[in-house]
């Protein structure tokens, strides 16, 4: 463990740098002489499973892979898909401010509508049908029709 000295002088100061400098100086020459490392003895091999090692191992040949197999984007909506109307009910409507909610008929569940998906004419109560997509903040009825008035 180094003592540290307390020095009051700025000669004394000056002389304790000079002899840290000396003495990394000469860590450093004893690094380097003792033997320093060829470029090969650098190497690490790294095998399929990310696995270091000193030598390199047996190498493969290499599989080949068919580009046209390869699947990048997402499938079409049309594709996917067919979307099936449902049937339900207008559960509420705002004229004024020109929204409303259909309740599903079979699972009961209430869908958010703007007027702008919805026939002129629409009023509560009315049987519907329509389309769900989905929206900024969950499933919107869009596509929708009057069944009767």
């Amino acid at each position: 463990m180094a003592i540290k000295k307390v020095t009051s002088s700025k000669r004394d100061r000056e002389k304790a740098k000079q002899s840290k400098r000396e003495e990394k100086q000469k860590r450093k020459e004893e690094r380097l002489s003792s033997g320093s490392r060829s470029f090969e003895e650098m190497l690490a091999y790294v095998d399929e499973n990310g696995v270091l090692h000193s030598t390199p191992e047996g190498i493969k040949p290499k599989e080949e892979i068919d580009a046209s197999e390869i699947e990048i984007s997402v499938p079409k909506k049309g594709e996917a898909e067919e979307t099936v109307p449902l049937n339900g009910r207008i559960d509420h409507f705002n004229t004024s401010r020109g929204y409303g909610f259909i309740k599903d008929a079979e699972s009961g569940e209430k869908y958010f509508f703007h007027v702008s998906s919805a026939p002129e004419g629409i009023t509560e109560g009315d049987k519907v049908t329509f389309e769900i997509e989905r929206g900024a903040r969950g499933m919107n009825a869009v596509r929708i029709s009057i069944i009767n008035k």
